[in-house]
């Protein structure tokens, strides 16, 4: 089994969002710049995250994505699962014709089998609230941003210019010049 960059990104990037979501929303263009990773490949892989119910999102001025659900009840198997990341070692893909549609399994199809089942039981055995922890022990700095939001409590005043004649009586004289 080789573990490729979409199951890697997809548990970086819930492992920023858990973090930060203490602080609301965390936007994936910030997990986006601080990990490295694609913006579209981020988005594409919320995308999926959001179908397994594993992240939630908030749309408008200060969304973004949220957990789904608390940290101590999502695996790294959870993650890894959701974003289509194959968990198999077998040359058969699981489907027991390792010499193809007629030649039935292979000599180490249940060696592998039980690799598999090692692999996942172990995968499931790690929330992502330990790996959090894990960070946090490490001395990763979480910075305290503040919420930026579009809307302004104060009302902004700015004196309106008209160019436009004000009355019928002016724009008729306005031809007549």
């Amino acid at each position: 089994m080789r573990l490729t960059t979409k199951g890697r990104f997809a548990v970086t990037a819930m492992i920023d969002l858990a973090l930060r979501s203490h602080s609301g929303p965390v936007a994936l263009a910030a997990i986006s710049q601080r990990q490295q990773i694609s913006l579209s490949y981020l988005e594409q892989l919320f995308g999926k995250l959001r179908r397994h119910e594993l992240v939630e999102s908030t749309r408008g001025p200060g969304g973004g994505y949220s957990l789904g659900r608390p940290a101590d009840e999502i695996t790294v198997a959870d993650i890894i699962v959701a974003v289509d990341e194959p968990i198999d070692a077998t040359g058969c893909g699981g489907k027991e014709n390792c010499h193809g549609e007629d030649g039935g399994r292979c000599m180490t199809h249940d060696l592998w089998a039980s690799l598999n089942n090692k692999m996942i039981e172990y995968l499931d055995s790690i929330s992502l609230k330990k790996l959090v922890d894990e960070q946090i022990a490490k001395g990763v700095s979480v910075e305290e941003a503040p919420i930026k939001r579009a809307i302004s409590s104060q009302p902004v005043v700015k004196p309106i210019k008209v160019t436009a004649p004000n009355s019928v009586f002016a724009f008729g004289s306005s031809f007549t010049k």
